[in-house]
């Protein structure tokens, strides 16, 4: 990537939910944006975290010992290896960092929620 990127424009071109896409890609890691709506399955990253900063809306990070609730503007680290979910009541646009190996269902495998790395 050698021109500027728009996050705008990145989240403008699609519509679906818990599809993660690459828009761009540093040290083994990737930048993903993603809209979410709903509960995500319950997993884990054994051996990465996750972070997540809203863009727009409000999103919930659930762990089994507490709940953390972003607006936009807000990030949190997932660490390695702690059980979460991802849950938004209203439509949210969040960026994703992690490394470019990361499923985004970690240890589970599920027919709607398990995405293929798509770049944009």
């Amino acid at each position: 990537m050698n021109d500027k990127l728009d996050l705008r424009h990145a989240f403008a071109s699609f519509t679906e939910h818990w599809r993660p896409k690459v828009v761009a890609e540093l040290n083994g890691q990737d930048v993903r944006v993603v809209k979410i709506q709903g509960v995500f399955p319950w997993h884990q990253h054994d051996h990465a975290e996750e972070m997540f900063l809203v863009w727009r809306g409000r999103m919930r990070i659930e762990m089994r010992d507490r709940i953390v609730t972003l607006e936009a503007g807000q990030l949190f680290v997932v660490p390695r290896g702690v059980e979460h979910r991802t849950a938004a009541d209203d439509e949210a646009e969040i960026v994703i960092f992690e490394p470019s190996d990361v499923v985004n269902t970690g240890d589970v495998r599920d027919d709607v929620f398990t995405a293929r790395r798509t770049k944009i």
